[in-house]
């Protein structure tokens, strides 16, 4: 009887197990510090969301470089040509969201993200974008791109304006306005000249939400350290006193 329970102490594991170990626990380990990594680019943005204008000139900015959130006031003129980013919905209408390059009177010019139109009733039919003529003062945000997902099909070859597209990359906007910065400038609000339908919010889930997420990934994984620990001693004991038996 004292020989069978000295075995069952002995420490041996089973290779299935230890397999599904190496496949799961990185994994959760993994997706823990990308949360964290989430929570700090949260943390920076809702920094930079409550800053006020900073005394700098647009030249300055672009120099020191372009920090999503930042906000920027400007004065210059739009193009009268835009791209319509299609596939924008508010409160369950399909509609655009009207892209239009802008020329400050110092700097680089850059795209003005002017804000959300309604679609017309048939795709046949594109949203009148009237555009301010005349030298004009934006207040907005830097903001990224609106960069292509992975299965996006190409456009095709339009000549009109404005065009509809399904997204704007920075170097598709470059073949019109060349030499452009690394973000765009979403306007501050409706009542700008030249927008529409503006009413931009930082991203509702904060950085707690996303340490929370790390935490339930951490917790998952050293839940499933403890498993394989347990799991590997009992089934070591059961095997010896099968052996014994």
């Amino acid at each position: 009887m004292s020989e069978t329970r000295g075995q069952a102490r002995q420490w041996r594991l089973d290779w299935r197990l230890m397999l599904f170990v190496g496949v799961f626990l990185p994994l959760l380990v993994g997706l823990g510090v990308w949360q964290l990594e989430r929570a700090g680019q949260k943390q920076r943005m809702l920094e930079q969301w409550q800053q006020q204008a900073l005394a700098l000139s647009w030249p300055d900015l672009v120099s020191r470089g372009l920090e999503t959130g930042r906000p920027v006031t400007l004065q210059g003129r739009f193009d009268q040509a835009s791209w319509l980013l299609d596939n924008r919905t508010r409160d369950g209408v399909p509609g655009y969201e009207v892209l239009t390059p802008f020329y400050p009177l110092e700097g680089p010019a850059l795209v003005v993200n002017r804000g959300w139109v309604a679609a017309p009733r048939t795709r046949a039919q594109l949203p009148a974008v009237p555009t301010p003529s005349g030298i004009v003062e934006l207040r907005g945000r830097l903001a990224e791109y609106p960069e292509p997902p992975v299965l996006a099909e190409p456009e095709p070859a339009q000549q009109q304006w404005p065009r509809r597209v399904q997204s704007l990359p920075r170097a598709e906007a470059m073949r019109v306005v060349p030499a452009l910065p690394e973000a765009i400038l979403r306007l501050a609000s409706s009542d700008q000249p030249g927008a529409f339908r503006a009413d931009w919010a930082p991203d509702l889930m904060g950085p707690q939400t996303h340490y929370g997420y790390a935490f339930q990934w951490f917790a998952l994984a050293l839940a499933l350290a403890i498993l394989t620990v347990v799991a590997s001693y009992r089934k070591t004991g059961a095997n010896n006193d099968n052996d014994n038996g």
